[in-house]
């Protein structure tokens, strides 16, 4: 082993020797290493759950929207894809956002913005009010994670990440979980309006608190940011993001030019994107973070996560109304026990992760995940309600082993400067691959329905006809989930517990590893 690399290391087993001698001075902070660490980051948490929350909390309510301020499913749908679009844009900043304003502003801006729109969007009179509110909305929520995720990395000793990250966990599964279930029963009994109206109390309550008690944990520099690769990054992710949301939704399908003209967008300007990243001194962006090996590995595997965990979040509603004729709000309650389950869980992988990392883990995840989405592909008429709600919530668990321990193994191995990129670049690309995840698995659906009804018209009555295509369509798009899963599970034999370089300079790109 070179010289620098056994200084290196020496060097990291004194830090973490100094953390834990910290730690062990603070008993009562727990997993968090103190008591004021403990309520900068449930101050947070409690922000992100409510932003988190609000995701998923529109979807069962656009029907009665449209009905309300009186406009068409595909003017509707820009709720749902001009949330998505902001996000995707403005996460790819927030690396530079992290390191030129404090934690407390930062975070108050946010949270500000968010409840500015959640205010607008609860007295809109029409659908330009509604969408600027959900915009504001975006422009709030994409900020919150990724400054929670770096704020976390900056506070929380090495040996606790896995225990706080899945304490963060619960926010991260469990509202998006719930979010249509709570959705159900509140539009099923009042205005959709009270979606927005239940949210602000909670959000200026997060204000208040933070103005008293959140303090800046996290270093200010003064990066300069490059214009070019703002360009570059609102292009090439706003039209990836933008192209698979017009095809999921149906905008005359991946040969329509509402799809292919965004995304040749989206794709040439990625490209230039990172050629612009590699070749400047300060990148918006820092891409270097894929010269880690166990990075680079844990991010295709989150990838893989979220389209699956969106494939059944879409795709089973969609059975349950459209195939056996349940309410709305009973197939929204088909995903309760599962986000239950994640909640419960999330801090028991996170302990796990500490004591034994995140290979295993990942492994038994992804197998459970496998074994439940191929399950999913041969679901007929004759399957039970319960039977469906054991598998999501036998997913869900899967998903549970995954999202958290993977995510803190892939930062762990970054050094400290490079912590704000990591998070906006492993939180971005959730954010694109749960939109192409979304798109894909719903026309892979659609097209095995248009297939069966080709081969099959004539053998059964029409109502028939219509239910069996239906499943046959989803039996190709879970097919699909599978196999990406099945990829997934192989790639997670190769990962490592990360072990962090030492931040410091000219050391960036290198990895000194224990392994």
């Amino acid at each position: 082993m070179p010289i620098y690399a056994l200084r290196h290391v020496a060097l990291i087993r004194e830090e973490q020797e100094r953390v834990k001698t910290d730690h062990e001075s603070h008993p009562k902070g727990g997993t968090f290493g103190s008591k004021g660490n403990f309520v900068v980051i449930m101050v947070m948490i409690l922000g992100v759950f409510v932003a988190i929350l609000n995701e998923t909390l529109l979807n069962v309510a656009l029907s009665k929207i449209m009905a309300d301020i009186g406009i068409s499913p595909a003017t509707a749908q820009w709720l749902t894809t001009g949330y998505l679009l902001v996000i995707g844009v403005l996460i790819p900043v927030t690396a530079f956002l992290i390191q030129r304003f404090s934690t407390r502003s930062l975070f108050l801006t946010a949270m500000g913005l968010f409840t500015v729109g959640t205010f607008i969007a609860a007295i809109a009179p029409g659908f330009a009010a509604l969408l600027i509110g959900r915009v504001l909305q975006a422009a709030g929520t994409g900020l919150l994670f990724p400054l929670l995720t770096n704020v976390v990395f900056a506070m929380v000793p090495i040996q606790n990440r896995g225990s706080a990250m899945g304490t963060i966990g619960i926010v991260i599964t469990f509202a998006p979980a719930i979010g249509p279930t709570l959705s159900g029963i509140i539009v099923e009994h009042f205005s959709w309006r009270v979606l927005f109206f239940s949210v602000l109390p909670v959000a200026l309550f997060v204000i208040g608190f933070a103005v008293v008690k959140l303090k800046n944990v996290t270093e200010t520099t003064k990066p300069r940011i490059d214009l070019l690769s703002l360009l570059l990054s609102t292009c090439g992710f706003g039209g990836i993001v933008y192209g698979f949301s017009s095809a999921g939704e149906g905008h005359g399908g991946w040969s329509s030019g509402m799809v292919l003209i965004p995304m040749a967008v989206g794709v040439v300007s990625l490209v230039l994107f990172t050629w612009r990243q590699l070749s400047i001194p300060e990148p918006l962006l820092d891409l270097r973070t894929f010269a880690f090996r166990v990075f680079r590995l844990s991010t295709i595997i989150m990838m893989v996560v979220m389209m699956a965990m969106f494939s059944a979040m879409m795709l089973l509603p969609i059975f349950l109304q459209n195939a056996l004729g349940y309410t709305p709000l009973k197939a929204g309650l088909v995903m309760l026990p599962g986000g239950i389950v994640m909640g419960i869980m999330s801090p028991i992988t996170g302990r796990l992760f500490d004591k034994f990392g995140a290979k295993w883990l990942a492994v038994i995840g992804l197998a459970l995940m496998a074994n439940t989405l191929w399950q999913f592909a041969y679901i007929t008429m004759d399957t039970s309600y319960s039977m469906i709600m054991i598998l999501n919530t036998l997913l869900m668990l899967g998903i549970s082993m995954i999202m958290m321990p993977v995510m803190t193994n892939a930062l762990n191995e970054l050094p400290p400067q490079l912590y704000a990129h990591g998070t906006a670049i492993i939180s971005t690309l959730q954010q694109v691959s749960g939109a192409i995840g979304t798109a894909l698995l719903v026309a892979i659906m659609t097209n095995g329905s248009s297939r069966f009804l080709e081969n099959e018209q004539g053998n059964y009555e029409a109502s028939l006809l219509k239910i069996l295509s239906l499943i046959a369509g989803m039996k190709s798009a879970f097919l699909l989930a599978f196999g990406l899963v099945a990829a997934a599970w192989v790639v997670s034999f190769m990962l490592k517990r990360a072990v962090p370089p030492e931040a410091e300079p000219g050391m960036e790109g290198k990895r000194v590893s224990a392994h």
